[in-house]
């Protein structure tokens, strides 16, 4: 019989009632316990210490964070990874030039020699995860302030984490779970030396690009290939030409049998963050105030990137990670809101709450210990209003847009020395060389005529809809004197300042001016809108706290309202076990959506004149070939496929398992009907989309003739 999962969300709509999909985001240690025989009864054929051990070789051991965004897994015993390649966008932006566009083109290393170092990746492997709960919170009374409480936890969490890690050479990090009620200390290890084997040309990788986004059905190869490299001795260590291949613990073995209706999933990774046990008060919050800005900034920003893009390679080259980092949570912004919208998810949180007011109210124990719990949470919601939305915006039009400000606020160290009576000489020829290294960085995909007109249109948001008691003293000067003409404000803000070029910054570097620093318009314009804020946070800081006590009590309390019921910690970038079936699904009447896309698909969606659906004339030539080697099935090729697998951001990346543990898919997405599913699992539609293995095959063998990365492997037919 499948255990009964309740979860805050929806706990009046599933009390008693069996669950379609396998809703968890589960901790591993406690699979024995809540989870191997539901799993086992779906069909799994491992146990819980297959899956999970910190006494010998293990599927977590494969399984690492990608870049400290991203899951990706290892799948050769010579350090070979996998993961998206919307995660690997960066570093594959990074190493394309005009010459060597391996965005537009891919790129495939035909030995480890041709493989590119990635400085700026690293992967980090799980070593062990601990319930720490008992230490962390010993003596911690109720009664205490959240500074007093959040203090002595602090204290705690690091005393435990140095003794942990110790000189082992790892690193711990001790975080809580259900809102503060418990806390687990995870146990790392990093790998700095990652370098680039192979990626497809963006046709495949992001086929479909933000058209498809958040969609099913999907033809897309989001995958690429990594490797980890370590030093002789098999320690960590950075790039060097004498590293070796990571021999990793574990590596996951590749089926190319594919996957069927019914079939037990289920998934290994790192999901970023989940909200289930949010209230009505900040889903509210979400739907007036959060998502509607985000599309709004981002929307004038993503389409003055795209005009620039478009007219030249090299632009778009500099920006095309910016502008897929950008649209990814604008478009899901809008889909949260229409979704959350449509199934009610108000009114469920609305139910809930009122349901466990009654439950409180019913004893005085509870009135003392909960009482306040959701009344601190409104209050807390209502009276940050006005901060938080000033806070969004200047995060988002000046910090998160307007790449001259970002660059001038890199100069706040040296500025502040230079402003010293006595500095010392040594400190400012070091800040001065910071300051060059990150200008290097900071140039190299930056282009002025774009930033310019960016700055402008940011400037313009954020001076006509916030109220002018929240607006940083720059921005509110310059909209009094070029009169709410941001155009030309920022025409002259690009022409006097030494940061609108690698160059005029050489210049001043060569002989630096605390005086002039402090006249930089850029300058004044990031300082000022960092101590704004400063200020913003520190006057909502009150209320945040506020927050964080109601939804600790909150969630407390609902644990002790269902004491019966099985529950599961919100993600937060830890590592987590999701499982389920493979299946289609209704997204609304009268239609059905099967589980798996073929290449027939892919070639219906082709449009040669839309720069979203073009299709590679080598796949083309395969596909009138029906030449799909040993990857093909009935005459077609399977491209995507669905699960009712419980993920999120972060999960980007994560190995898809079969019963056998054998990496069956990529996760690269969720579906657009379930886009609420970060605050409200909805279980007749959440979906995992996922790559196919088979496809991953065939486009790294078929595709690029990398047939010596398909003999690295281990393939079970």
């Amino acid at each position: 019989m499948k255990k009964v999962v309740i979860l805050f969300a929806a706990l009046l709509l599933t009390t008693g009632v069996r669950l379609q999909a396998d809703e968890g985001m589960w901790m591993l240690p406690l699979l024995r316990q809540l989870n191997i025989e539901t799993m086992q009864e779906l069909g799994l054929e491992l146990s819980a210490e297959d899956i999970y051990s910190i006494n010998s070789s293990s599927i977590k051991d494969a399984v690492v964070i990608f870049g400290g965004f991203c899951t990706g897994e290892m799948i050769s015993g010579k350090g070979l990874l996998l993961t998206n390649h919307h995660c690997g966008y960066g570093a594959i932006q990074s190493h394309s030039t005009l010459e060597n566009d391996y965005l537009m083109d891919g790129f495939w290393a035909a030995s480890m020699a041709d493989e590119i170092p990635s400085p700026d990746l690293y992967v980090t492997f799980l070593i062990s995860i601990e319930d720490v709960t008992g230490e962390v919170l010993e003596g911690i009374d109720h009664r205490m302030t959240e500074e007093q409480r959040n203090a002595a936890v602090g204290r705690r969490s690091r005393d435990l984490e140095n003794k942990a890690a110790g000189s082992t050479g790892y690193f711990a990090r001790v975080q809580p779970f259900f809102g503060g009620n418990q806390y687990y200390m995870m146990l790392y290890e990093r790998y700095d030396d990652v370098r680039l084997v192979g990626t497809p040309p963006s046709s495949i990788g992001k086929f479909g690009g933000d058209t498809d986004n958040w969609m099913w059905p999907r033809h897309t190869g989001d995958f690429a290939l990594f490797r980890v490299y370590t030093a002789p001795d098999g320690s960590p260590a950075g790039f060097s030409e004498e590293n070796i291949p990571l021999r990793p613990r574990h590596y996951l073995p590749i089926s190319a049998r594919g996957v069927e209706p019914g079939d037990f999933t289920m998934v290994l990774g790192f999901p970023g963050g989940t909200d289930r046990y949010m209230t009505s008060y900040e889903v509210d919050e979400l739907l007036e105030i959060t998502h509607p800005n985000r599309i709004k900034i981002r929307g004038v920003r993503q389409g003055i990137m795209l005009e620039d893009m478009m007219a030249s390679d090299r632009v778009r080259l500099q920006y095309s990670d910016k502008y897929s980092n950008s649209t990814n949570y604008w478009k899901y912004s809008i889909g949260q809101s229409e979704i959350l919208q449509r199934l009610n998810i108000y009114e469920q949180k609305k139910e809930t709450e009122e349901a466990f007011m009654q439950w409180v109210r019913a004893d005085d124990s509870r009135r003392s210990l909960y009482g306040e719990a959701l009344e601190l949470i409104e209050n807390a919601v209502n009276n940050r209003r006005e901060y938080s939305n000033a806070i969004q915006y200047i995060t988002e039009t000046i910090f998160r847009s307007s790449e001259i400000a970002l660059m001038a606020n890199r100069a706040a160290g040296l500025g502040g020395l230079l402003a010293e009576r006595n500095a010392d000489k040594a400190a400012i020829d070091n800040a001065i060389e910071v300051l060059r290294d990150a200008a290097a960085d900071f140039y190299r995909d930056y282009n002025p005529p774009t930033d310019r007109r960016i700055v402008a249109a940011m400037l313009d948001l954020l001076y006509n809809n916030v109220d002018h008691e929240y607006l940083p003293e720059a921005v509110i000067e310059a909209g009094r004197k070029y009169k709410g003409d941001f155009a030309g404000y920022s025409d002259d803000l690009f022409r006097n300042s030494v940061f609108a070029s690698e160059q005029s910054l050489e210049a001043f570097l060569a002989r630096p001016s605390a005086r002039r620093l402090e006249r930089d318009p850029a300058y004044r314009l990031a300082r000022s809108s960092l101590r704004k804020l400063s200020d913003l946070r520190e006057a909502s800081g009150e209320y945040n706290l506020n927050l964080s006590r109601g939804q600790r009590l909150f969630i407390g309390g609902l644990m002790e309202q269902h004491p019966d019921s099985i529950f599961y910690p919100d993600a937060n970038f830890t590592m987590r076990l999701t499982y389920g079936t493979a299946g289609g699904y209704h997204p609304r009447d009268a239609v059905w959506y099967d589980y798996v896309t073929t290449i027939d698909g892919k070639m219906e969606k082709e449009d040669p004149a839309d720069r979203e659906f073009v299709v590679p004339d080598r796949i083309k030539e395969l596909y009138e070939e029906r030449d799909f080697g040993k990857y093909g099935d009935n005459g077609t090729l399977a491209v995507n496929f669905i699960a009712n697998l419980d993920i999120t951001g972060g999960n980007s990346g994560s190995p898809v398992l079969n019963a056998r543990g054998e990496l069956i898919g990529l996760a690269f997405d969720g579906n657009w009907e379930a886009m609420s599913g970060d605050i409200a699992f909805e279980p007749e539609l959440q979906q995992c989309i996922a790559v196919d293995a088979r496809y991953i095959l065939f486009i790294i063998d078929k595709f690029a003739g990398a047939r010596h990365l398909i003999e690295e492997m281990t393939i079970v037919n």
